[in-house]
């Protein structure tokens, strides 16, 4: 990094940040749909936790329902990036529903390996938001075999039928450092616990989280662009404040609150997974407008991660080429 002017106010553009490849495949299927299919196209719930990416779809024709009643029987339905269980396939498939899946394809890895745990005769113990979709999702895979686990103190009253055959699993989308809290607790309870042959949590969050955590500790001061209902743009907040930084979670420029810049000589300016670009770009202009106007662009982990489309849309796929 180069030396910042002294006579100018910086801001820090971190990097990685906003959209992961698991939001690009979910927000790319929809667009596709709509156009090889023609609008409406039904999303059980949002396709991506941010209200600006759910209202941009939603003006071309998605309509996001939050259970599958609200779709016509023979409707084509999306499931979004978070993932369903199998009593939802079911029911899509009882309804004769043409779906196609958005899942990200981590989300899936977790559902598989629940699924391969509970053949194995372990009790999983899934960690994570209980209200979440993705978590909802996972632990519908194997219901009779999974408990949720939220904080540390449920860590640490949790039972288990055989405290010699639990395995650990996590959401995607948590942070890492409360998550290797809990972790370590139910380690100190079941000495015997097994955990995912990788990291559940996804290389996005990861990266975002690593990268904010570093500039954290130089700007002193962190906007996070992202929806309150995203978990891991909530969970940047966190980290940064773990970090040291005043830390706010903001959807677009007109969140930022002017008492929040008095005394900062920095700007650190980051981006949940489900956050588009256009919003870090409107949030950097109106920091610049208020004097940060010495921008400096961060890369901190550089990432070039792409996965592919479902098998049904790659013919239209090939047709945008």
């Amino acid at each position: 990094m180069n030396a910042p002017d002294a006579s100018q106010k910086t801001l820090y553009r971190v990097s990685p940040r906003g959209f992961c490849a698991g939001v690009v495949r979910a927000i790319e299927i929809v667009d596709l749909a709509l156009e090889a299919y023609g609008p409406p196209i039904y999303v059980l719930h949002e396709i991506v936790h941010n209200r600006y990416v759910v209202g941009e779809l939603a003006a071309k024709g998605a309509v996001f329902v939050n259970n599958l009643q609200e779709v016509p029987a023979g409707a084509r339905l999306i499931f979004s990036a978070h993932g369903v269980s199998p009593a939802v396939r079911q029911l899509a498939a009882s309804r004769k529903l043409r779906v196609i899946d958005a899942t990200c394809p981590l989300v899936t890895k977790v559902h598989l390996e629940a699924i391969r745990f509970a053949r194995e005769r372990y009790t999983i113990l899934l960690i994570g938001d209980k209200e979440h979709d993705e978590v909802e999702g996972t632990s519908g895979e194997v219901p009779q075999a999974t408990l949720v686990v939220s904080n540390v103190e449920e860590a640490g009253t949790v039972q288990v039928p055989d405290p010699n055959r639990v395995v650990y699993l996590t959401q995607t989308t948590l942070s890492q450092y409360d998550t290797a809290e809990i972790i370590a607790r139910l380690r100190q309870r079941f000495p015997a616990l097994k955990g995912p042959a990788a990291d559940d949590i996804c290389y996005a969050t990861q990266n975002r989280q690593q990268a904010v955590e570093r500039l954290a500790q130089r700007a002193g001061l962190v906007l996070v662009v992202g929806s309150k209902n995203s978990a891991n743009s909530t969970r940047l907040v966190e980290v940064a404040r773990r970090a040291g930084a005043r830390a706010h979670l903001i959807e677009d420029e007109g969140k930022i609150e002017p008492a929040w810049l008095e005394g900062a000589g920095s700007v650190a300016l980051t981006a949940g997974a489900s956050a588009p670009e256009v919003l870090v770009e409107r949030v950097s202009r109106r920091l610049q407008a208020l004097g940060f106007s010495n921008v400096e662009d961060v890369e901190v982990i550089p990432e070039d991660v792409r996965f592919t489309l479902p098998a049904e849309l790659a013919p239209f796929t090939a047709a945008r080429r």
